[in-house]
């Protein structure tokens, strides 16, 4: 009796873990394993809301991400359409590259481009996940009515502000102000330059895919048409009307057609008018490019027309023979020819103004769509 004293003060008791503590180490279990693993995978649902957008390559809807804990993220799923190729195989070769596009897009994190999330394909369908981006895009902005809305809510000295240093009516469509098409040129320019380093061709450059935030700024959007260099498309989708020349008689576009179009751009911004608006066909769309650049003094308003660094800057992005246009994208923005100093030499005329803020203050004062 005394030996079995003895061995059972030598045991020591196991000890019963509550209901609580076992839920709580197979937590812990679980997060070890989890964080240790070499691949995760789980589920995402997307509330569809609305379409912002639509064309020949697919739809555009805004939609809110779900999270287990009934939040919500509010982003944009682009989902391209199958009917343009001819057969599913050629679909999917295209759509793999698209998504190559896609993962060198998010390599920059440079804040004048989309953000783009991720890849995904659901029932054979590719759709793109990115950034939702609450604005307008340019396109929109230039359309007359859209300052008709701001007279509505200003009163008469702020009517003149804005006439006088951001926007006012052309013949056509809305004419921005020199340094308000300066400081979304020179966003544009920031962008294509990230994309022009990391070997992507935008390929369709044109006002409807430059997007103005609500906060001043812009960023480029719809990649469908990009591609890179050394992966190129199976079919050209640009835009005659914002086309380089070279582009429009059947040369592969690049960088420097890409500049070309964000000319075109700037020139629609300053002029209020929509360029090239007879052409029809591309060999009339040559032709009316071939003679903007000795046209432009007569088709720009006499305060841009009379600036000469202006003016020659226009010529610089829109030359039809690409070697005599900028260099680069950096060039364009910051060489001595290029948009930084015109925003200097408004400074230094004491014409500048805080133009992001500007931007936002139009924004506020267009309002939303109604939904």
């Amino acid at each position: 009796m005394e030996v079995l004293s003895e061995m059972s003060r030598d045991i020591t008791p196991t000890r019963t873990f509550s209901e609580g503590e076992s839920v709580s180490l197979e937590l812990h279990n679980r997060f070890e394993s989890l964080v240790h693993s070499q691949q995760v995978t789980w589920q995402m649902s997307y509330r569809l809301l609305r379409p912002l957008g639509s064309g020949g390559q697919g739809v555009v809807m805004l939609a809110d991400r779900i999270n287990p804990h009934d939040l919500s993220f509010r982003l944009a799923l682009k989902f391209y359409r199958p009917g343009v190729y001819p057969d599913p195989m050629l679909y999917r070769d295209d759509m793999a590259r698209i998504a190559r596009v896609a993962m060198k897009l998010a390599r920059p994190q440079q804040d004048q481009l989309v953000d783009v999330f991720n890849v995904v394909e659901s029932r054979g369908i590719q759709v793109l996940s990115m950034e939702w981006i609450d604005g307008l895009d340019l396109a929109h902005l230039l359309r007359p009515h859209m300052l008709d809305r701001v007279r509505e809510r200003v009163d008469d000295d702020h009517w003149e502000h804005f006439n006088d240093v951001v926007v006012t009516h052309a013949e056509s469509q809305l004419r921005l102000q020199p340094g308000i098409a300066s400081s979304i040129l020179r966003d544009c320019l920031l962008g294509v330059a990230a994309l022009h380093r990391e070997g992507i061709v935008h390929a369709d450059l044109k006002p409807a895919n430059v997007m103005i935030k609500r906060t001043g700024t812009c960023k480029l959007i719809d990649f469908g048409s990009a591609f890179h260099i050394d992966d190129l498309p199976l079919r050209s989708t640009w835009t005659p009307r914002y086309a380089a020349v070279e582009v429009l008689q059947g040369e592969m576009p690049t960088p420097a057609s890409d500049l070309a179009s964000l000319g075109y751009v700037f020139f629609e911004m300053l002029s209020g008018s929509y360029p090239f608006p007879e052409a029809e066909t591309p060999t009339e769309f040559i032709t009316a490019k071939l003679a903007l650049p000795d046209q432009l003094r007569s088709l720009l308003p006499e305060d841009v027309a009379g600036n000469d660094r202006l003016v020659h800057l226009i010529q610089k992005l829109i030359d039809p023979d690409p070697a005599r246009r900028f260099q680069t994208a950096e060039e364009a923005e910051l060489g001595p020819a290029g948009m930084a100093e015109f925003q200097k030499q408004l400074v230094k005329g004491d014409l500048s103004s805080e133009y992001a803020n500007e931007i936002r203050l139009l924004l506020e004062k267009i309002g939303r769509p109604q939904q």
